[in-house]
């Protein structure tokens, strides 16, 4: 796999070091370990306002964790395609008749290490149900969903355990959602 920011030598060290002082300076803290696993599907809850994304790598950088990102290929034109992948981000072809899930699961059948942000609200506003595409790419990839959360309301973020889905959606659902009954949004009336 080529390198990303998270993997460049010195560079990763540069923002590691960064963050550390950023999350220092408005008062956050990173808990938890990185995943035992080196494949996973790292889902980012609650998902309330755009500093969560911002909260949520520098969580990896300072856990040292190479993680990417999903985005529609249109977002990798020709002469930013490579710094596009350096950020992390791994295109997705919409265009064709395979669907976000299948091209997801091939991605971690081709990798030994592998490690996807995705938000299952699928959005910053409030949602009744999350999404569920995380879940169908983590169990037909066989791969671990880890549960990363920001929580305002300690000012905590961080990589929770690693969940294994059974394949009954709902059940896991519902099992993965309970870890997050006590985490608040930086916009909590979102969540």
């Amino acid at each position: 796999m080529n390198r990303t920011i998270f993997s460049t030598p010195v560079l990763n060290s540069f923002l590691r070091f960064l963050s550390l002082i950023i999350l220092k300076m408005i008062g956050w803290c990173v808990v938890g370990k990185a995943p035992i696993n080196r494949r996973y599907i790292i889902i980012g809850v609650p998902h309330t306002s755009n500093w969560d994304f911002a909260l949520m790598l520098m969580a990896a950088l300072v856990l040292r964790e190479d993680v990417h990102w999903m985005g529609k290929d249109a977002l990798f034109p020709g002469p930013f395609k490579g710094l596009m992948r350096w950020m992390g981000g791994i295109a997705i072809d919409r265009s064709q008749a395979n669907n976000t899930v299948d091209q997801m699961v091939e991605h971690f059948k081709q990798r030994e290490e592998l490690g996807v942000v995705i938000t299952p609200e699928g959005t910053r506003s409030k949602v009744d149900r999350w999404k569920a595409g995380f879940y169908h790419i983590a169990h037909g990839a066989g791969v671990p969903v880890v549960l990363g959360f920001i929580d305002a309301s300690k000012k905590e973020v961080g990589f929770g355990p690693e969940y294994i889905t059974s394949g009954d959606v709902e059940k896991d659902l519902k099992e993965i959602q309970s870890f997050y009954t006590d985490k608040q949004g930086i916009k909590p009336s979102r969540f």
